[in-house]
């Protein structure tokens, strides 16, 4: 196994650039990782990266390796899920993502309920409303609203989850309540928007008469968190696009109230996401397969 454990810290520092950021990933020390990567130039007999004290770059040798490694953990990860099928005994870590709103409401409850159900499976639970890459951060799967930009994903599409624009009484009555989307941009009405690096422009898609129409919206606040602008609603800062389920509580409750609802957004696609190679897995289909049904039951 030593010698899959060199491969394996090769592959993750090839992909990050970086000897200490994959020794994180692979929770080993740094020390362990540039000695795993001499070991694996000692048997080679080549020099796979080019280190200085500040930057660390593959060499020939090492980008033909690294192809040759992806096929190598691919057949690995093959040959396990075979085996796992036929004992039907699926083991092992899985490292998965979500968008901060569904992953408190729905996938970070419904967890140990899964563990209870798959003993051997471990889940190490990423929440993050930010666009992730999932090989460079060594995610097995992802929850994901809107469309993947990567088309070298897998994906699997769970549900069209309804949203909605709503804001609290007490910005509603100092602004008025805005019908439609002209009457958001017209009105310079406070539009709070999810901002993190890469984000596009903000366009809210509403569906109006003419069809759907992209109002491009401004407010004073912006955050990457999504749970941080619905709090900043609540407190009667701005308006919100958010789906449904995250706040069907307060909107029961009337702590918040539907805005331009003759024009609702246009409903966001909810998927999983995964790497190809990771198809054949037998625990990425059985968390996939469960926690669809919760987050199906969720948005009913």
């Amino acid at each position: 196994m030593a010698y899959l454990d060199n491969i394996q810290t090769f592959v993750r520092v090839y992909e990050l650039g970086n000897m200490s950021a994959a020794a994180r990933d692979q929770r080993i020390s740094a020390a362990v990782a540039s000695a795993r990567i001499s070991q694996l130039e000692e048997h080679l007999n080549v020099r796979l990266f080019q280190r200085t004290t500040r930057t660390l770059n593959a060499t020939e040798q090492g980008h033909m390796f690294y192809r040759g490694a992806c096929k190598i953990l691919e057949a690995v990860d093959t040959a396990e899920a075979e085996i796992s099928n036929v004992t039907m005994t699926p083991r092992g870590s899985l490292f998965v993502a979500a968008p901060l709103g569904l992953g408190r409401r729905v996938i970070a409850p419904a967890v140990p309920t899964f563990k209870a159900q798959y003993p051997l499976i471990d889940i190490r639970l990423r929440l993050s409303d930010r666009k992730l890459d999932l090989a460079a951060e060594g995610l097995d799967l992802a929850f994901f609203l809107g469309i993947p930009e990567d088309s070298t994903l897998r994906i699997r599409k769970i549900a069209d989850c309804p949203r909605l624009l709503c804001a609290a009484p007490a910005y509603i009555a100092r602004r008025g309540m805005a019908e439609s989307g002209e009457a958001l941009v017209r009105d310079k009405h406070d539009c709070l928007n999810l901002r993190y690096p890469g984000a596009p422009e903000f366009q809210w898609p509403l569906q109006t008469p003419d069809g759907v129409r992209r109002f491009s919206v401004h407010g004073p606040f912006e955050s990457d968190d999504g749970d941080v602008l619905t709090g900043w609603a609540l407190n009667g800062h701005g308006i919100i696009l958010k789906p449904v389920f995250e706040v069907a509580d307060y909107l029961a409750t009337g702590a918040l109230v539907p805005v331009a609802k003759a024009e609702p957004p246009v409903p966001i696609q909810l998927a999983c996401l995964y790497m190809h190679r990771r198809r054949q897995d037998p625990k990425t289909r059985l968390l996939i397969d469960f926690m669809a049904e919760r987050i199906q039951t969720a948005l009913k």
